[in-house]
């Protein structure tokens, strides 16, 4: 039976709706063949481990005097998580510290939302660790995090997306001037933190004011800011895709219902109710599979699947669509964990179990074909150089 260590949690202000994540996959992955080990990061960066983890209400009581705070080592092939014991071996001794191997990981299933985990720093650690890992790599997670670099990459890849423009915190000094630019652009717009998910920190602006407010709220999250133009009353449809490289499949397409402008952060994981059970936005209202000709079905399947391949996602992404009349732009790729889309591959025949097993099988293709690349050369170079006599 294969560890899989699942991380979640996080310095994130999406902190919680990972913490929901990890429940999910801990809760639905194939006890026959793995077994999962939680790995929560707390929101100071701590890492904690233990079955007492397992439990869900112990994140609602913030009690974890039973779990075991945790490490790894960022050698590669060391695949361990290690903790620290202390022990005193008498009465007036010194306390005396030991390493000790806590588990031997075989995957990393990283559930980690937003910030220091969905945006590819996590995935660097793996990367150094050289070990299997669940999701997009460092690079296409980051892309997929960056909404800016996001729509660069899909308009060089001839994928429709709104106008736009971007600016950074410290041009805002300048205010006047990004607003010009607003106003260019032409009311209503969306104005967003580039980097970070859950609708957080995302506004809609009508006008000069509302702008400027908008603005305001966003730079609290990130330094860089997104503007783009709305797309006055679209339908939204959401479709996943899942696979590696060329192979790809797509989901059925959800619509949400009852929307108006955009889902925020309290429709998405809060508003579904007492009895929710924290499903997120499996509980929101919604036209599964969506009501959509065959012809518009398939465009939004064919440009999410390029949109995935775009940023050289792996694993699982839900993309999000706009739909003006039979125009069709894509709002923004949501990749692994962001969105692990279980409602959506349910809808489309495929378990949330039977999911989790495909997600950790295809990170060992990727793991294996990294592993036939050449990362070592050999050469005489530090022998026929003649720096470093003296400094």
């Amino acid at each position: 039976m294969e560890n899989i260590a699942v991380v979640f949690g996080g310095r994130s202000v999406e902190h919680e709706v990972s913490v929901i994540t990890g429940m999910q996959i801990i809760e639905n992955m194939d006890k026959s063949k793995y077994n999962p080990i939680p790995l929560y990061i707390t929101k100071e960066g701590k890492f904690l481990s233990g079955d007492a983890l397992k439990d869900f209400s112990v994140y609602k009581r913030n009690d974890f005097k039973d779990a075991v705070e945790v490490f790894f080592k960022p050698n590669a092939k060391d695949h361990n998580l290690y903790t620290v014991t202390k022990e005193k071996t008498g009465l007036f001794s010194k306390e005396s510290k030991d390493v000790k191997v806590f588990a031997n990981i075989d995957v990393i299933f990283p559930a980690l939302h937003g910030t220091y985990g969905e945006d590819g720093c996590i995935q660097g650690l793996f990367e150094l660790m050289d070990i299997a890992y669940v999701g997009c790599g460092v690079m296409s997670a980051s892309v997929g995090m960056d909404k800016v670099t996001m729509k660069k990459i899909f308009k060089t890849e001839g994928i429709p997306v709104t106008e736009y423009f971007y600016f950074y915190k410290n041009e805002w000094k300048n205010k006047e001037e990004i607003i010009k630019r607003a106003e260019e652009l032409g009311y209503s717009l969306f104005v967003k933190p580039a980097n970070l998910g859950s609708s957080v920190g995302i506004s809609k602006a009508k006008d000069r004011d509302s702008f400027i407010n908008a603005v305001e709220i966003a730079l609290n999250y990130d330094r860089k800011v997104l503007v783009e133009k709305a797309v006055e009353d679209p339908r939204e449809i959401n479709v996943a895709v899942l696979g590696y490289e060329d192979d790809l499949i797509a989901s059925e397409c959800e619509e949400p219902v009852g929307w108006k402008e955009f889902l925020s952060y309290e429709d998405k994981y809060i508003s579904g109710g007492k009895n929710s059970k924290g499903t997120g936005m499996k509980n929101q209202k919604k036209n599964l599979p969506a009501d959509l000709p065959d012809n518009i079905r398939e465009e939004i399947q064919s440009l999410a699947k390029k949109s995935f391949r775009a940023i050289d996602a792996m694993g699982d992404a839900r993309v999000d669509f706009l739909l003006d009349g039979d125009k069709v732009y894509v709002n923004e790729i949501n990749t692994l964990p962001g969105s692990i889309a279980f409602y959506l591959w349910e809808a489309s025949g495929i378990k949330f179990d039977e999911l989790i097993t495909k997600l950790i099988e295809l990170s060992k293709v990727r793991y294996e074909q990294k592993s036939n690349n050449i990362y070592s050369y050999n050469s005489d170079l530090l022998k026929k150089t003649t720096y470093g006599a003296k400094l």
